[in-house]
């Protein structure tokens, strides 16, 4: 197995994240966010309070982090207690010429058992791969926050995305609504005939309904925002028109994939599943190995019995007292269980196959994710830059055609067609650009670099509206 080459972070300091994490209510109850607006950091920071998905995974993370005292368990003194006690009445009927004996007899006593493993092999097999599964969970808890991330990223821009198409629309409607108005006036002075009317009429009411749809797209993302944060969302800091998208760093494909073949989370995940996978194939084997325990006990015992009735005297009563220690070595030797441990060493192998097998399924799905991820961000920052040309020379064609209209050269269809390619290039050009941000997140999370300075450096370009 390909050594992983990354440090993983320990348990100290994801806890120190935890405790950050809970101060974020507190932040907020103190009015430390403005309430006129939501950026993307303050979503975020909303999202890590309230999100149940990230709240189960930190709650499981903390599960997991008891499989390290739970095996260490194993490989230290246990001690235990045993109380008893008892009492016996007995009688006893002779013959005729005998008369009857009664006898009272109680008895308690404890035993103390210490017993120190000091050699065996599954324990400590157990104990190396619950070290592992610590490491593996606090990698699952940083999966989790990455796409906590994502997913609060993924809600804001399909909020802002909604906003932006709905402003398009908006200006559409008013747009043609005038060049309605104009057809009107013409028919009526003559210069147009009615069917401009009809053509703008048309156009009219089909933006009419897209701008249903854009509302209710609109109030359907802002609950999915809400879902993640906790609340309805405020007024969302946006990204101006003309701001700058970063583009991957370093600008080469390979460094990327490389990144991804050693550090993406769920790659290294795999590498450990690997590992813990060995460690199984030892506790296997250990079936056949000898254990040796260090035992100790200490125990007293307490014995009285009273004869009562005719002739007791004769029986007599007393008490008797013992104590016992003893300190020893145990030594437990497996001979042959059936095949058992034979059958579980194969198990334990095929298992290890299988977990090479899906670390090799999760390179390979990196290296495609970060490869995908690399190609779209790079499309996305030359898309944005031909719509924002197509965005202006849109607009010069819907001047163009508006003008000659006016003079005569150009027909109302004209004008209405000019006027749809102008806010559909609007609107593939935010989709565009909310879409670039995204594939940039992605590709940072794919090769295990995804924090939330990424997202802080997004929230630096967003302007209140």
């Amino acid at each position: 197995m390909p050594s992983s080459g990354v440090s993983f972070p320990r348990g100290g300091a994801v806890a120190r994240r935890l405790r950050s994490w809970r101060l974020v209510p507190l932040l907020w109850a103190l009015g430390t966010a403005p309430a006129w607006a939501l950026n993307l950091t303050q979503a975020v920071q909303e999202a890590m309070a309230s999100d149940p998905v990230f709240a189960a995974a930190r709650a499981r993370y903390q599960a997991d982090l008891e499989q390290l005292p739970q095996a260490r368990a194993n490989l230290l003194p246990w001690v235990s207690a045993l109380a008893t006690g008892s009492y016996a009445d007995t009688r006893t009927r002779f013959t005729n010429e005998m008369p009857r004996r009664q006898v009272h007899a109680d008895n308690y006593g404890y035993q103390l058992t210490l017993s120190q493993p000091l050699f065996d092999w599954a324990s400590w097999q157990h104990y190396e791969a619950a070290k592992l599964g610590v490491t593996i969970a606090e990698l699952h808890l940083q999966q989790a926050f990455q796409d906590l991330l994502l997913r609060v990223a993924q809600a804001y821009f399909d909020v802002l995305m909604s906003e932006d198409t709905l402003v398009a629309s908006e200006a559409e409607r008013t747009s043609i609504a005038e060049q309605l108005k104009s057809a009107e006036r013409n028919f009526e002075l003559g210069t147009a005939t009615i069917t401009d009317t009809y053509e703008a009429q048309a156009r009219y009411d089909l933006v009419e309904a897209e701008l249903l749809q854009a509302q209710n797209t609109l109030e359907v993302r802002r609950n999915e925002l809400a879902k993640l944060i906790g609340r309805p969302p405020d007024t969302l800091a946006a990204l101006p028109a003309g701001a700058a998208i970063p583009a991957p760093q370093p600008a080469r494909l390979d460094a990327w994939v490389e990144r991804a073949e050693t550090a993406n989370l769920t790659v290294v995940q795999s590498q450990l599943a690997t590992a813990i996978s060995e460690r199984g194939i030892e506790i296997a084997r250990s079936g056949h190995y000898p254990q040796l325990s260090l035992v100790a006990n200490f125990g007293q015992s307490n014995n009285r019995y009273t004869p009562e009735g005719t002739q007791a005297a004769n029986f007599g009563s007393g008490r008797a007292r013992a104590t016992s220690g003893s300190i020893g070595l145990q030594l437990n030797i497996p001979i042959y269980q059936g095949g058992l441990v034979s059958s579980r060493v194969r198990q334990a192998v095929a298992e290890q196959d299988a977990a090479r097998q899906d670390y090799e399924t999760a390179r390979r799905e990196a290296i495609q994710a970060t490869r995908t991820a690399f190609l779209n961000v790079n499309s996305g920052l030359a898309q944005v830059r031909a719509l924002e040309a197509g965005v202006g020379s849109s607009r010069k064609a819907l001047e163009a055609n508006q003008t000659g209209y006016e003079v005569g050269v150009r027909i109302n269809l004209d004008v209405l067609a000019a006027q749809q390619q102008l806010f559909a290039t609007q609107r593939d050009l935010a989709q565009a650009r909310y879409g670039t941000l995204m594939s940039g997140l992605r590709l940072k999370g794919a090769t295990g670099q995804l924090t939330e300075d990424d997202l802080h450096a997004i929230n630096q370009l967003l302007r209140a509206r």
